[in-house]
């Protein structure tokens, strides 16, 4: 058996959740468990097209879902942590100490 063979292996990491701005928008949701289009915009601090890119490639994912209603004749977009996201998200944080713990 060579040295190699006796290290652990580090895990796998989920590069959707893993890339900073879809991270931000996860713990956000994680915290409220839904939040409107201007409160993900001012709370990660994304422009309103990556914050838009982002909420599509997460709900992509499945991760989150997207909710549009009209509300004195403007749209508002509300996104929601789906029940895999949820547990996505718990899983990553799980992982993230494991490693910080030196796994």
């Amino acid at each position: 058996m060579t040295m190699p063979d006796l290290l652990p292996k580090f895990p796998e990491i989920d590069r959707i959740i893993h890339e900073p701005a879809r991270l931000a928008i996860l713990t956000v949701l994680s915290s409220c468990r839904e939040a409107d289009f201007l409160f993900l915009q001012n709370a990660t601090g994304l422009s309103k097209g990556n914050l838009s890119v982002q909420l599509t490639r997460l709900e992509e994912a499945g991760f989150i879902r997207i909710r549009k209603e009209i509300v004195a004749k403007k749209t508002r977009t509300t996104a929601l942590l789906s029940a895999r996201g949820s547990r996505e998200i718990a899983l990553y944080w799980k992982m993230m100490e494991k490693l910080r713990q030196g796994f």
